[in-house]
């Protein structure tokens, strides 16, 4: 089974559900600012990974957990990825495409866009910090839903 959260910049709440599904982030409470910027791609993400695949982990069900920045295209990029997932492989293995752009709060897109856009890191970060931990819960609960998913798929 193969997860792919995605979103426009690939930077913040990919990461953070990315990172919820690994158990690398805690489900019970909302993380710290230094527990959201030690993760290896939290605004990190730069113009030549945006359309690439990052792999993050797998989880307790032996699925590869991936995050995608797919910039304003989902409408082309994500059925290419579907439709070339299933030339490759059988009907048996599971392809999980998640959109978490409902997860971001109006923080998360002011301080996204200062980082990752205009390169003001400084000014922006905080923002997408404060923002994702205002969103966390809503992330999780994102996450939870998927995890059920595939624990149901895989029976």
């Amino acid at each position: 089974m193969i997860v792919i959260y995605h979103d426009v910049g690939g930077a913040h709440s990919t990461a953070v559900a990315a990172n919820i599904h690994i158990n690398k982030l805690p489900m019970d409470r909302i993380p710290s600012r230094e527990e959201l910027l030690d993760l290896s791609t939290f605004d990190k993400i730069e113009k030549d990974q945006i359309g690439h695949l990052i792999y993050i982990g797998e989880d307790e069900f032996n699925a590869k957990i991936y995050t995608l920045a797919r910039k304003y295209n989902p409408n082309i990029v994500i059925p290419a990825i579907t439709d070339m997932y299933s030339i490759l492989n059988d009907s048996n293995n599971k392809l999980f495409i998640i959109d978490t752009k409902p997860t971001v709060n109006l923080l998360m897109n002011i301080g996204g866009y200062a980082s990752r856009k205009l390169h003001w890191v400084n000014f922006g970060r905080p923002i997408v910090t404060k923002g994702t931990q205002q969103a966390y819960m809503n992330i999780v609960n994102m996450v939870k839903a998927v995890k059920n998913n595939l624990k149901n798929k895989k029976h």
